[in-house]
C-alpha cells in the first residue's frame, strides 16, 4: 500500500544525511575518499495526492559535519586525522554558514521516483539543484544529489601545493524513514 498523502518529517533519529568526497591531482593516491555524516539536520516532506504538488524542505547545521571514514590513501585515517578534517570543513570550507533546501518543482516518473528541483543555500550562495528521490510504500526515502562546490563559490580543499585536491563534485545522500509530522 503506497504511503498516504500528508506531512512527514525526518532527521538523524530516522536515518542518515551524508556527504561523499573524492580526490584528484598528481598526489591523489596519498589522499582519502571521505564519508562525512551530518549530525544535526531535519526535513519536512509534504506529500500531495498529486505528487507534482508535493513540497520538500531541509535544513542542516553546517557545523555538525563529522568525518566517519576515509578510504584509499597511503595510510589509514586515525581519529585525530578525522577530527582535523572536520575542523577544516567547519572553519575553512563551510564557515558555519546556513544549509537549506526548498523544492520549487516535483515531477513523478514511471519508476516510482520523484525528480525534485529546488533552491539550495550553501556557503552563502543559492543555486538551483535537481535530484531523484524514491519513497517506498513503507516510507523509506532515499536519494542522492551531485553538487559542485565551485557552483557556490567554494574552492575545493587542496594540500601538498595543490597536487592533492578534494574533487569539485561531491555526493549528498539521504537514507531515512518518514514519520508523520507532529
Amino acid at each position: 500500500m503506497p504511503i498516504e498523502p500528508g506531512t512527514y518529517e525526518l532527521g538523524p533519529t530516522d536515518g542518515t544525511l551524508s556527504v561523499r568526497t573524492g580526490k584528484s591531482g598528481a598526489a591523489a593516491k596519498a589522499g582519502h575518499n571521505l564519508l562525512i555524516t551530518v549530525e544535526r539536520w531535519g526535513a519536512t516532506v509534504q506529500l500531495a495526492a498529486d505528487p507534482a504538488q508535493s513540497v520538500l524542505e531541509l535544513t542542516a547545521d553546517s557545523t555538525s559535519l563529522t568525518v566517519l571514514e576515509g578510504t584509499g590513501g597511503m595510510q589509514s585515517l586515525g581519529d585525530d586525522d578525522k577530527a582535523g578534517i572536520t575542523q577544516t570543513i567547519n572553519q575553512e570550507v563551510l564557515k558555519g554558514t546556513a544549509i537549506s533546501f526548498r523544492s520549487t518543482a516535483v515531477r513523478p516518473d514511471a519508476d516510482r521516483k520523484l525528480h525534485v528541483t529546488g533552491d539550495l543555500e550553501l556557503a552563502g550562495g543559492i543555486n538551483l539543484v535537481g535530484f531523484d528521490i524514491e519513497i517506498a510504500d513503507d516510507g523509506h526515502l532515499t536519494g542522492t544529489a551531485s553538487l559542485k562546490q565551485t557552483a557556490w563559490g567554494m574552492k575545493p580543499y587542496s594540500a601538498l601545493f595543490g597536487t592533492l585536491k578534494v574533487s569539485d563534485e561531491v555526493q549528498v545522500s539521504v537514507d531515512a524513514r518518514l514519520r508523520p509530522a507532529g
